[in-house]
Formats: structure tokens, C-alpha cells, sequence
């Protein structure tokens, strides 16, 4: 459980922390100098019947949100400090406009110094803070009066925490996905390189192999500390020190995430529900902004996609585009602030970290406008359904589901039955998206079998790159299409179910007038573009269905043969070559008597068949059982 400060500079956020702890987080030399908090500060809070909470400390200077929002990302309970004396102060304003982007759940409101106020202007503070509180989802949250220097109030504020982080507790899933953004790096003596930072999901232990990005490194967890004890592993929530092995404290830095999965893909673009905090902001894609998720803060521009209509044009859905590439996760909340005057405009929820491009998701179907504003907190249920559906033919790889959706990786296991979606080799499809590829996949083959009538049907490698999807999707098609007696497969062509080719009586002339040239020349028949040149383009066609037919042998890729001519010829070489004898290409020709240019086709055509074994120095007649099926 993690406890963030917020409030205005010298509102007493490090005073209270300090009396509340007796730990000091002011730990830099120029903070004790200058008097007022520059970094993020840390300290263990006990509470009697809660535990252990860790408190991070924010600056409360504007010039230093920044800072403030590495460390209010992660936090459960948000402890808002105001100070009795001065009441309300811009950034009290803006630290809560950030916690309420930032979706903290439970806010308490420490009123310091009380000391130094009257009760009169101790209940006119009070009040200027509860109208600050009462139009934002914190209006219920609890104010108390505090004093750091008398520790009036101490024991009521560590009660009314205790009740906050108690309403909030949800224990995270140790099966979740490990990721920690990291706030804090620095080196040891002994130890060497240490990350700190709040555990956002799943679980780490001692030896781990973990990534940290940027810059991609890959490292091992030599050391786990919490709250100052080693410990062998951490769990979701707790804020934790890794000593991490192989990795110069130079490659690190607040901004960088550890993760286990070395897997996760970085992305520069996300698509996500925006919303402003006032009507008078106004974006466009040229609008240059600073993006902040966990402790990364990066340059970005927002491309609006849609409003979600009256009565809120502030809330709409965009793809943000970033600078650099983030790890980033469904559900993710980020922060929008202007770079000058710096200013804090918005913020969102990442609803896909890898949305689809304009073109795939144009290709998917145009979505009406009611649909995409439908968005705006889209179940996950839902959202996966589009997600997939989007993805088209592509499909979605299952492993990165957790990433897309923001769930664990057990939850992901029963979404795809409720959407009916179908997996194939770790990847979901929309069966609508599959339906639509079986008409496509028989609709290519009907046209093949229309455009080229005397083929047996079409290869289905050229079905394959026809229609651009992966081969274990077209393959699944194919075969429902064949379950479904569309089609028939014959080895590796496939055609229409009692689809064979059927010649007109033209046709059938074309193949008379073929054969007759080819017989009529027996051992040296006129070659495919001789055809031609004689019969038209349909020659080729047609000598490769009259081959399928058995009337004619192909001996080489441009000249075919009858079976009675090939047949002829191989009983002059079975009946004069003599046995284990090698004869030259010279000596066959003799035998054969044709020339060489229709010797050698010939005879590679036979080493093929297993009529002739060719050696070095000519050839031999193989045995009679060495004859295979003609090629």
C-alpha cells in the first residue's frame, strides 16, 4: 500500500511526513540549504491493525510537477496537505486535478498548522477546502485538522489513513505480469547498480531475470529490500529497492521500467480515451504536449478521433502519438501538460497500446461515429471484440493480450469463449473475419477453374499468396470449405466439388490437331512455343491437360511426347544397351537416332524415370525394378 503526498509548497507536507514516520525525506544537501522539498522523499508508515504503508513525498513547488507526478503514479491513497494559514493555493488545485486524472482512488485531507490559526479561521479553511473538494470525486473525503509541531491531530490523521487504505486494499495478482516503473537509481558499495520504485503488477523474487527499459537491457535481481529488510520477493503494491546485476547505473534512470517479460513490446503509438480539465483547452495534432505514465515523461501530439457529443466535448477518444517509445498497458492512466506555459490540461486511460493503423483499421470496416464514442470506458469484454476484429486477417497474438487489455493472464483465458472468437495457433480471430476468407478462398477457386477451364483446379500455394493471409488461416478455411463439400483437394490443387475439366467441341479440335503434329513427329516433337506459334496461346493449356489425361508425356518443361512414342524409344534402349555397360551421349544418339538436341531432354528425362543411371563417363540401362513412375 503506497501513500503519495500532494499540496502547495511549504504547506507542511514534509513536516507532517517526518512527525508522522521521524523520518526526514528532505535527504539532499540543497533541500536542507533552500528549506523546501526538490526531490521525491520516502518513509515507512506503521499503522496498528493495517501494517506497513510506504509514503512518498512530493515537491509541492510548480516547478517541480514533474517530479511530483513520477511520484504520484502508483500511489492507492493520496494524502492532500493544505495549510490552515493560507488555505487553497494553485497547487493545491492543480495536485488534485492530477490525482483525479490519475484515478486515486481515496483521498485524506491533512489541514496543517492548525496551531498558528484561530477556530474561526481554522472552520473558514475548512470550508475553502470542502468547495474546492465538493464538485470532484474526493468530496467525501475526510479533512483533519493537524499540528507537525504539537502533534495535535496525529492520532486521528493515522485513523482516518487507516480507514482509507482499508476501503481501497485489493490484494494484486502475484500471476500477473511484473512491472515496476523505476523513480530512483543509484549505486551501492558491494551492492552496485539499485532501482527503486512502486511494484504496479505482478510479482518479483531473488535470481529473477528481468528487462529494463530503456535500455533494453537485460538483468538479474540480485537483491530484493522493502521498507529497509531484505526480502526474497515483492508483491503488487509494495514499494521496493532491486539491486540489479550486469547493469550500469548510467543505463537506468526515473523514467526507465523493469519488467519480467522480456517479450513486451515498446510502442510510440496508443490509442486512449482523453478527457480536458477545462472547456477552453484546446488541442490539435500540431499542439506539441508532455505525456506522462508512471515516472515517464515524454513529448507527444494527439491526432482527436471523435467526440463523445453533448453534454462533455472535453471527453473524446485519440491516438496519442509519443516521442519515444514507452511500455505501456491497457489501462494505463497518463497525465497532459503543456511544455510553455508549463500547465497541467488533461489526461486519459490507454484503451490499446497498439491500436491498428489508419489503413488495417479502414480495412476492417468503417465504424460509425456513435460506435467509436461507444469507446469512452469500454468494457474489456468489448473491447476485445474489437481489438480482434479490427486486426482483420492478421488475428491477435493471445501472449499479448494482458499487455492490450490491462487483465491477468488468467483472466484473458475465458474472454475468447464469451465473444465466440477462434483461436488458431495462439492467435484470435473474429469468425465473421473467417467466414468472409472461406467465400473469399472459393471464390478465387471458382474463378480459377472459369479463367483457365482446362486446368485440373488451382495449386494451393497460389490460393496462399492470393489472398495474403497466414497459412494456418487459409488451411483452416480450406479444410471447412472441403468439410462443407465446396471443395476437394487432390494432393496439393484444389477445385470445386465434381468441378472437371469439360472441353467444347472447339476445344476438342485444338486437342486432335495437337496430338496429330506431336504423334506425327514421334521421337523429335515440336516444342510448347512451336505450338504456339502453329495453335495459338491455348496450346499450353491444353498440352498440360491432354499430359493429366494421360495422352501425352512431359519429358522436359517445353516439349511433350506421346506415351507410344516414349514407350518405342525406351524399348530401343532396353533392347540394345547391354548391361553394367556406360555408353556416351554419342553412342545413344546413335541408338536412338535423333539429334542432340532432343537426345539430351531425352535421356535427363529417363535418369528421372529410373530407365538410365547416368555416371561420369555416360550411361548405363538400369535394372527393370529401378523404373519409377513417370516424372
Amino acid at each position: 500500500m503506497i501513500l503519495g503526498t500532494a499540496g502547495h509548497i511549504d504547506h507542511g507536507k514534509t513536516a507532517l511526513v517526518k512527525a508522522l514516520t521521524g523520518v526526514d525525506t528532505d535527504r539532499l544537501p540543497e533541500e536542507k540549504r533552500r528549506g523546501i522539498t526538490i526531490d521525491l522523499g520516502f518513509a515507512p508508515l506503521a499503522i496498528e491493525g493495517f501494517g506497513t504503508i510506504g509514503i512518498v513525498d512530493v515537491p509541492g513547488h510548480e516547478a517541480f510537477v514533474r517530479t511530483m507526478l513520477a511520484g504520484a503514479s502508483g500511489i492507492d491513497v493520496a494524502l492532500l496537505v493544505v495549510a490552515a494559514d493560507e488555505g487553497v493555493m494553485p497547487q493545491t488545485r492543480e495536485h488534485l486535478e492530477i490525482l483525479s486524472l490519475l484515478g486515486i482512488p481515496k483521498t485524506v485531507v491533512a489541514l496543517t498548522k492548525c496551531d498558528l490559526v484561530t477556530d474561526d479561521w481554522l472552520a473558514l479553511a475548512t470550508d475553502d477546502v470542502r468547495m474546492l473538494l465538493a464538485p470532484g470525486p474526493f468530496a467525501a473525503s475526510e479533512i483533519i485538522p493537524v499540528s507537525a509541531v504539537t502533534g495535535s491531530g496525529l492520532t486521528e490523521l493515522r485513523r482516518a489513513i487507516r480507514d482509507a487504505a482499508t476501503s481501497v486494499r485489493k490484494p494484486g495478482s502475484a500471476d500477473d505480469i511484473f512491472r515496476m516503473p523505476v523513480d530512483r537509481a543509484f549505486t551501492m558499495r558491494g551492492t552496485g547498480t539499485v532501482v527503486t520504485g512502486t511494484v504496479w503488477s505482478g510479482a518479483i523474487g531473488r535470481d529473477a531475470t528481468v528487462t529494463v527499459f530503456p535500455p533494453g537491457k537485460r538483468s538479474r535481481v540480485r537483491g530484493i529490500q522493502h521498507h529497509g529488510a531484505a526480502v526474497r520477493t515483492a508483491a503488487p503494491g509494495e514499494r521496493i529497492a532491486l539491486a540489479l546485476a550486469d547493469l550500469d547505473v548510467g543505463e537506468v534512470k526515473r523514467g526507465s521500467v523493469v519488467i519480467a517479460d522480456a517479450a513486451w513490446p515498446a510502442t510510440s503509438r496508443i490509442e486512449a480515451e482523453v478527457g480536458l480539465t477545462s472547456d477552453d483547452v484546446n488541442i490539435g495534432p500540431r499542439t506539441r504536449l508532455r505525456f506522462h505514465l508512471g515516472t515517464s515523461d515524454v513529448g507527444a501530439r494527439i491526432n482527436r478521433m471523435s467526440t463523445t457529443g453533448e453534454p462533455d466535448e472535453g471527453h473524446f477518444m485519440a491516438v496519442v502519438v509519443l516521442d519515444e517509445p514507452l511500455l505501456v498497458r491497457g489501462g494505463d492512466r497518463f497525465v497532459l501538460r503543456l511544455p510553455s506555459p508549463p500547465s497541467t490540461i488533461g489526461g486519459g486511460i490507454v484503451r490499446d497500446p497498439f491500436p491498428p493503423t489508419r489503413k488495417r483499421r479502414a480495412s476492417a470496416g468503417r465504424e460509425p461515429a456513435q460506435e467509436r464514442n461507444a469507446r469512452v470506458a469500454e468494457p474489456t469484454v468489448e473491447l476485445l471484440g474489437r481489438i480482434v476484429a479490427e486486426a482483420g486477417l492478421e488475428g491477435v497474438a493471445t501472449e499479448f493480450l494482458p499487455i492490450r487489455l490491462g487483465v491477468t493472464p488468467a483472466e484473458i483465458a475465458a474472454l475468447p469463449k464469451e465473444l465466440d472468437l477462434v483461436e488458431i495457433q495462439s492467435r484470435l480471430y473474429d469468425p465473421t473475419v473467417l467466414d468472409a476468407l472461406e467465400a473469399t478462398v472459393e471464390q478465387i477457386i471458382l474463378k480459377h477453374v472459369e479463367t483457365f477451364p482446362l486446368e485440373s483446379g488451382v495449386q494451393l500455394e497460389n490460393v496462399r499468396s492470393s489472398v495474403g493471409a497466414r497459412g494456418m488461416v487459409i488451411d483452416r478455411a480450406v479444410s471447412r470449405l472441403v468439410e462443407r463439400s465446396r471443395i476437394e483437394i487432390d494432393r496439393s490443387v484444389v477445385k470445386p466439388v465434381g468441378w472437371s475439366p469439360r472441353l467444347t467441341e472447339r476445344e476438342r479440335a485444338l486437342a486432335d490437331a495437337i496430338l496429330h503434329e506431336i504423334c506425327s513427329h514421334p521421337s523429335e516433337p515440336p516444342a510448347v512455343n512451336e505450338l504456339v506459334a502453329s495453335f495459338g496461346e491455348n496450346a499450353p493449356a491444353m498440352v498440360r491437360y491432354l499430359e493429366r489425361a494421360g495422352r501425352l508425356v512431359r519429358v522436359s518443361d517445353d516439349r511433350y511426347y506421346s506415351p507410344a512414342a516414349v514407350d518405342e524409344m525406351v524399348g530401343k534402349l532396353r533392347s540394345t544397351l547391354e548391361p553394367k555397360r556406360t555408353y556416351s551421349p554419342a553412342e545413344l544418339r546413335e541408338v536412338l537416332g535423333v539429334s542432340r538436341k532432343y537426345l539430351i531432354p531425352f535421356l535427363e528425362f529417363c535418369d528421372v524415370a529410373g530407365i538410365t543411371d547416368r555416371r561420369a563417363e555416360g550411361r548405363v540401362i538400369a535394372a527393370p525394378d529401378a523404373v519409377r513412375d513417370r516424372p
